[in-house]
């Protein structure tokens, strides 16, 4: 391989690190008045931020999918209206930055100029659609812990409203005091305070917070609450039917997990335990005979 390959390779590295600090660089000293508002945010991490969402300005956003995309991110707790942009610029950085890093490697390496752009395209979707891959991951972590907060949170909101109070100032009192414990459970309830501050109807805003998450579980409680709101049933015997029947199901769901445990252990038990013990119990005697008939055969 040439010198000259070289050479423009490692320009080309250089160059995208220092484009990176650069753009770094440029918000960390860029007014006030001209940044996004996510200037609150101080520090390396405020920077990241700022030039990830410059960065997301630059190659601009899908038009297909937009939508959806910040429904994702809404689901993930990342309602600020920079998030979509935010998103997309460490979705272009991931890229850049594992296909120079593969790319570097492959010419080291290797030291092919056709297996260093190959190394720099895998790189590159490998990088593009990792961001995706952890918002998903995220999305469900969030679920899982709104899912075990509810029952908690019923119990809370019985207590109020057998006091006497509205189911809007229940919804307002349990987010406030689980805020700490289960803080995404708590902005849901404060998300739906605000959009009924905003004029919207209980049952759209409730039937929003169902969506908006992609719980099943918290799409239940909504249709609970709308239905009783509907009808005119009484709300604390509903709310404490249904955190028992939310309580029954996580039980019930921890019992199956609990009986596929012996079919799961099957394979490492055959694959990883059982040679360990066939060597330990069988190895002296296939050592002994074969000592025994060394032995034989030599005479």
């Amino acid at each position: 391989m040439s010198e000259g390959l070289v050479l423009l390779y490692f320009f080309l590295f250089v160059a995208g690190f220092v484009g990176c600090a650069l753009l770094l660089f440029r918000w960390r000293f860029a007014p006030l008045e001209q940044q996004t508002p996510i200037e609150a945010r101080h520090g390396l991490k405020g920077d990241l931020l700022r030039g990830m969402f410059f960065l997301g300005e630059i190659i601009g956003s899908p038009r297909l999918g937009g939508q959806t995309e910040r429904q994702r991110l809404a689901a993930a707790g990342y309602r600020a209206p920079s998030a979509p942009n935010v998103f997309h610029g460490i979705k272009a950085a991931a890229a850049i930055l594992f296909a120079l890093s593969l790319g570097w490697i492959g010419l080291l390496d290797k030291e092919s100029p056709l297996a260093a752009i190959l190394l720099a395209v895998c790189g590159l979707g490998f990088g593009y659609l990792l961001p995706d891959r952890i918002l998903d991951a995220k999305i469900r972590q969030r679920n899982y812990r709104i899912e075990r907060a509810i029952p908690n949170a019923l119990d809370l909101m019985v207590l109020s409203v057998e006091a006497g109070q509205s189911l809007d100032t229940a919804l307002l009192e349990t987010g406030r005091e689980i805020r700490h414990l289960y803080p995404d459970l708590a902005a849901e309830f404060a998300q739906v305070q605000l959009e009924m501050k905003a004029g919207r109807s209980r049952a759209e805003v409730l039937y929003s917070m169902g969506a908006r998450t992609g719980s099943l579980e918290l799409k239940k409680l909504a249709a609970t609450l709308t239905d009783t709101d509907r009808f005119g049933t009484s709300l604390g015997p509903a709310l404490r039917t249904h955190a028992r029947y939310l309580r029954y199901s996580r039980r019930n769901r921890a019992q199956e997990s609990a009986r596929k445990l012996g079919v799961k252990l099957i394979f490492p038990v055959f694959f990883l335990i059982m040679p360990a013990i066939f060597v330990i119990t069988l190895g002296p005697s296939v050592l002994q005979f074969t000592e025994a008939m060394s032995g034989f055969l030599a005479k």
